[in-house]
C-alpha cells in the first residue's frame, strides 16, 4: 500500500497547491485539470492517433536495428576478422550523441518518415551490437570445451552454446536499445514537425501555444506507454527463452 499512498499523497498536495493559488495553473495545472483533458483528447481521437502514429515509427526502427544489430554483434564474437574491422567504427560511433543528428538526417532526407525511421534504428543498432557482442565473448569456455569433447561440430557449438549462453545479454541491448529509441523518436518528432503527427509534434504544438494542461496529458500517456513496453519486452524474454531471464 505503501507505494500508493506516496502517489495519492503527492496527487493530493499538488492539487491543494493549485487551489490555494500557491502555484499557477500556466506553469502546473492541477491534477484534475490534466485529467480532464487527458479524457477529452483520448475521446476525441487526438492521443490514440498520435500515440499509435509514434509507436509504429518506433517498432519499425527498432525490428530493423534489432535483427541487424544482433547479425553483426553475432559476427563480431564469432570472427576474429570481423571484430577487427568492426570494433574501431563502434567504439566511435557509440558514444556519439544521435540526436546530434538530427539537423544532418534532416538535410539529407527531410522531416519525413523516413528521417525519422532512420534515427529510429539508428539509436538502437549500438546498444543491441555492443550487448550481443559482449555476451558471445563472455560465454564460458567450459561450456564450449565440454561440448567439443562430446563430439558438438563448430556450427553446433555457436548455434547451440554459445548464442543461447548469450541471450541474457542480447535482451538487455534490446531493453537499452528499446529505451533511447522512444526518447529519440519523440525528440525527433518535435524537431521535424512538419509531419504533424506523434506524440512528440503534439507536444512541441501545445508547448508553443502554453496549453500546459494538454502537455502534461501527452507526458502522461508516454509515461504509461514507457512502461507498457518495458512489461511487454519483459514478458516476450520470459516467453522465448525462460531459462535466460534470471541470469541478467
Amino acid at each position: 500500500m505503501l507505494p500508493t499512498l506516496s502517489v495519492v499523497l503527492f496527487l493530493a498536495v499538488w492539487e491543494a497547491a493549485v487551489r490555494a493559488g500557491e502555484v499557477a495553473p500556466i506553469i502546473l495545472p492541477a491534477p484534475s485539470s490534466i485529467a480532464r483533458y487527458l479524457v477529452a483528447m483520448i475521446a476525441d481521437g487526438t492521443l490514440p492517433w498520435n500515440l499509435a502514429v509514434t509507436f509504429a515509427r518506433i517498432m519499425a526502427g527498432f525490428v530493423v536495428a534489432g535483427l541487424l544489430g544482433v547479425m553483426v554483434g553475432v559476427l563480431m564474437g564469432m570472427s576474429r576478422i570481423a571484430a577487427d574491422v568492426l570494433d574501431p567504427w563502434i567504439a566511435a560511433l557509440y558514444p556519439l550523441p544521435k540526436i546530434s543528428l538530427i539537423p544532418l538526417l534532416i538535410i539529407w532526407l527531410g522531416t519525413g518518415e523516413a528521417y525519422i525511421l532512420t534515427i529510429s534504428a539508428v539509436t538502437a543498432f549500438f546498444p543491441v551490437v555492443i550487448s550481443t557482442f559482449a555476451g558471445i565473448r563472455q560465454t564460458s569456455q567450459e561450456l564450449v570445451k565440454t561440448a567439443r569433447d562430446l563430439g558438438a561440430s563448430t556450427r553446433q557449438i555457436q548455434m547451440h552454446v554459445v548464442i543461447p549462453a548469450a541471450i541474457p545479454s542480447i535482451f538487455s541491448g534490446l531493453h537499452l536499445g528499446m529505451g533511447v529509441t522512444i526518447i529519440l523518436v519523440v525528440a525527433a518528432e518535435m524537431i521535424g514537425g512538419s509531419n504533424q503527427s506523434g506524440m512528440g509534434y503534439l507536444l512541441i504544438r501545445y508547448g508553443q501555444v502554453m496549453e500546459t494542461e494538454k502537455v502534461f496529458a501527452a507526458l502522461v500517456v508516454l509515461a504509461v506507454f514507457g512502461g507498457v513496453i518495458i512489461k511487454a519486452q519483459q514478458a516476450i524474454d520470459r516467453l522465448v527463452a525462460p531459462w535466460a531471464v534470471g541470469k541478467r
